[in-house]
């Protein structure tokens, strides 16, 4: 009967423990040790490489159901600029609550760099249906489909966008995205107007992306939370003074999100091991007893 008993624990057990181990590696990081892979230094090092008149154009393709994945990224790729003093557009082509997302995390990071100013540092110009036919149009001039920014300010207004007309003013553009929209940015705006792409996806979405690396049609690639945790090392090793924001607690980021996923997956080893060893005890016992 014991065996019976440890074959049958308690769903609530795994839950719970789940729970546990999801909750304290964000309230008390661990720290895992995160070691960084090409595409994610491809990106890190062209952004190193832009200066204070380069223009990155950061695209928030993703919704709410993926930000866990998601925003550690683009909030990790908007720190990097902004501590270079590069120069930043943010834009939505997501539909649902894409530019949510983009709005609450130029606000929450641009806090952190009170000394730069909006319209000439960095510019949100909100979101446009239709993002095919918005990354063609904007290849032409972006205030073709952004008249105005997400404030309703005049692109003409504003010191950056009167010398950013179109894609030959930008250095680079980051899709972060959950669907197919970075796709389109690879295939479409890199290859159409030459302009370098680099993309951040869920890790569901990351096999597809290696192709478009291989043909060179992407320079850069952060994959799911493992992506953005590495992005984040190579920040933090670059830029100490960003530690103090990485280590406060209980502020969710892709290292800490990475600490959890980790003891997550090592309950979930351990249980199905353990679940392996009963059932070959419960066996042997069987036939041994003659009940097998």
């Amino acid at each position: 009967m014991q065996l019976e008993r440890l074959a049958n624990i308690d769903r609530r057990v795994v839950y719970l423990l789940i729970a546990i181990g999801t909750t304290l590696p964000i309230l008390l990081p661990i720290g895992f040790a995160v070691s960084t892979t090409p595409p994610v230094e491809n990106l890190y090092h062209k952004i190193e490489g832009c200066g204070t008149d380069d223009v990155v154009m950061i695209s928030f393709d993703y919704g709410p159901t993926t930000a866990p994945e998601c925003t550690p990224m683009a909030e990790a790729v908007m720190r990097h600029c902004f501590s270079r003093g590069v120069k930043v557009i943010v834009l939505a082509l997501f539909p649902i609550g894409g530019v949510t997302m983009a709005g609450e995390t130029v606000e929450n990071i641009s806090a952190e760099y009170p000394h730069l100013r909006y319209g000439e540092d960095y510019v949100f110009l909100g979101y446009k249906d239709g993002a095919q036919a918005t990354m063609k149009q904007m290849g032409v001039a972006f205030s073709g489909v952004f008249p105005r920014d997400q404030m309703g300010t005049a692109l003409e207004e504003l010191p950056l966008m009167q010398r950013v007309r179109n894609y030959e003013n930008v250095s680079l553009i980051v899709s972060i995205a959950t669907n197919v929209i970075g796709e389109w940015w690879a295939n479409l705006v890199n290859a159409q107007f030459g302009t370098p792409v680099a993309v951040g996806c869920t890790a569901v979405s990351a096999p597809k992306y290696y192709a478009f690396l291989d043909t060179g049609q992407m320079l850069g690639l952060l994959g799911g939370l493992k992506g953005a945790s590495e992005y984040e090392r190579l920040i933090l090793d670059g830029y100490p003074e960003l530690r103090r924001i990485y280590n406060r607690t209980g502020v969710y980021n892709a290292m800490k999100g990475m600490d959890a996923q980790t003891v997550d997956h090592a309950i979930i080893m351990i249980f199905i091991l353990f679940g392996n060893i009963v059932y070959f005890l419960i066996r042997r016992r069987d036939r041994r007893l003659g009940t097998a």
